[in-house]
């Protein structure tokens, strides 16, 4: 089956709280006939919309193709939390590419995070930015490494708006008597991310994109122009930007090749009231040292909005729930019986070095994917970076071409069951503690 279609219906949204908490706008008609174009972009989601909204300032003529719709994938379903840096350490970076370059991407991930504060603050307001995203540690030896970690952040990029955090100042903060120490960074956040696409495709659309709805691109012939067929229409475009991440059809084995799609669930308590401080005493993002990663926040209505579980199959497993609230109460005892109101699931993209997979597919032919777990700002700003290369304006996105990003193992076709067993192992490393 379709992966786009194994767990969704085409067009419709997941029942999350996400849109349970949103003014969902009317679907855009489907694309019909040909037409031209000096941009086709295939996905609405962060990267294709920040991309569509860039070029057209630009002057660009740009269309969107979403298979669904506009904010449907992992972009309007995560966390919405909002990290510092790439899903790697600072001085891991260093040591593959040098100091120089470390800075660099340093300096893209935090122009990643005040571009989205900037377009929350200017354009969407209804996305609610807040400041402040923690990580929890589940031994000594762990918080101890990432102290050494804060200390170089410091010293050799100046950032100081992350501190580390002793048991007792942790617990105060996030009340689960599991975690032994961590780190509050003030220069992360979180949003609303359903609402942030939603304004995201407003905003491209204002500047002159086209977006079009239930639009599957189902063959791309390339050439100059390139011509993006759909079920129904063709677009004939001068360039081309695929922005699909864990969401693209198969029309690109370059792309698959390097990037694993994988699937994270999401519940949503009942409104907390006043017991929302025995969680959280104050409005920050959460995420802990699991591999298989908790995460979670307080919604503007003070529900618990927990995440984790990832599952590496294409399919969602069948019960979704238990395994989320078995985690929830073994984090947090004291929320054992509480009424959950939303589960809904969505699928990201990963690469083996969790750094992003940015590919020059063809000389008119762009790819950005593979966020793993950092998308909700660094999503956006590959969209950009992508919008600066077809204007002529190359380098920056050279500069993430260039990371180093092997392919999975056997390719496409074998990413999924040697993952699936590496991920088996680590999961269960974390269940003993090892």
């Amino acid at each position: 089956m379709n992966p786009l279609y194994r767990n969704d219906l085409p067009g419709q949204l997941p029942q999350s709280w996400y849109v349970a908490s949103t003014d969902i706008p009317p679907e855009r008609p489907p694309l019909y006939g040909e037409t031209r174009a000096d941009v086709c972009i295939i996905g609405a989601g962060f990267t294709g919309l920040s991309a569509a909204r860039h070029l057209a300032e630009k002057g660009l003529d740009v269309v969107v193709l979403d298979a669904h719709r506009a904010g449907f994938g992992a972009s309007g379903r995560n966390g919405g939390q909002v990290h510092s840096g790439f899903n790697a350490s600072q001085r891991s970076l260093e040591k593959a590419y040098g100091r120089d370059r470390a800075k660099m991407l340093w300096a893209f991930s935090q122009e990643a995070k005040s571009d989205l504060r900037g377009t929350c603050q200017e354009h969407v307001n209804d996305a609610m930015y807040q400041p402040g995203v923690a990580h929890g540690f589940y031994t000594a030896k762990e918080a101890e490494k990432q102290t050494d970690e804060i200390a170089h952040l410091a010293a050799t990029y100046g950032y100081d708006q992350i501190r580390p955090l002793q048991p007792d100042d942790l617990r105060a903060l996030v009340k689960s008597p599991r975690y032994q120490g961590g780190y509050l960074d003030e220069g992360g956040g979180h949003i609303h991310p359903l609402r942030y696409a939603f304004g995201l495709a407003r905003l491209a659309e204002t500047a002159g994109a086209r977006l079009y709805d239930r639009s599957e691109v189902v063959e791309i012939r390339h050439g100059d122009p390139a011509c993006l067929l759909t079920g129904d229409g063709c677009v004939k475009a001068r360039h081309v930007i695929l922005a699909g991440n864990g969401y693209l059809p198969k029309i690109a084995p370059r792309v698959a090749a390097k990037v694993m799609p994988i699937n994270s669930f999401i519940c949503a308590t009942q409104p907390l009231g006043a017991k929302a401080a025995d969680i959280l005493s104050r409005d920050i993002a959460v995420a802990d040292s699991k591999f298989v990663v908790n995460y979670f926040r307080l919604s503007e209505d003070k529900r618990l909005l927990f995440g984790g579980r990832e599952s590496y199959g294409i399919g969602f497993p069948k019960d979704i729930r238990s395994a989320l609230i078995a985690r929830m109460v073994h984090l947090f005892p004291q929320l054992s019986g509480t009424q959950i109101d939303y589960v809904w699931g969505g699928t990201l993209g990963i690469t083996l070095p969790r750094l992003p997979a940015l590919q020059r597919l063809a000389p008119n032919v762009l790819s950005g994917a593979g966020f793993s777990g950092h998308g909700v700002a660094l999503a956006g700003f590959t969209g950009k970076l992508m919008a600066e290369a077809v204007a002529g304006q190359a380098g920056r996105f050279d500069t993430l071409c260039d990371l180093d990003v092997p392919d999975f193992p056997g390719g496409a076709a074998l990413r999924a069951p040697l993952l699936t067993l590496a991920m088996s192992w680590y999961a269960l490393r974390d269940r003993l503690g090892i």
